[in-house]
């Protein structure tokens, strides 16, 4: 369930939803959080599929399909970087975001 923030430029201090909580489990699907992040994660050697990167990042943007590492839920991720920290490898590489979308058109 999202807000429902209609007429918020009217609101009075005692009538905003309470800030920086969650009301209701399950609602982080609803808002894409990835659009301010400046370096993004990238896979750039081979994975063992330890997971280590899926079990630690705080925005569950980290896709395992089949107990397999699948990609990036570059909607929802903000390029904390602890996926690149904690991969034993150092298989994940952060990269700029900005070059990345131009390469990616």
């Amino acid at each position: 369930m999202k807000w429902n923030i209609e007429g918020a430029e009217g609101w009075k201090w005692c009538e905003h939803p309470a800030g920086a909580a969650i009301l209701e489990a399950g609602n982080a699907q609803y808002y894409k959080t990835g659009g301010w992040r400046t370096l993004r994660p990238t896979l750039e050697g081979k994975c063992n599929n330890c997971l280590q990167c899926w079990i630690f990042c705080p925005d569950t943007a980290v896709i395992v399909e089949d107990e397999k590492f699948a990609g990036f839920d570059l909607d929802h991720c903000k390029g904390c970087g602890i996926c690149s920290e904690v991969c034993a490898l150092k298989a994940i590489a952060m990269v700029d975001e900005q070059s990345a979308q131009e390469e990616d058109r």
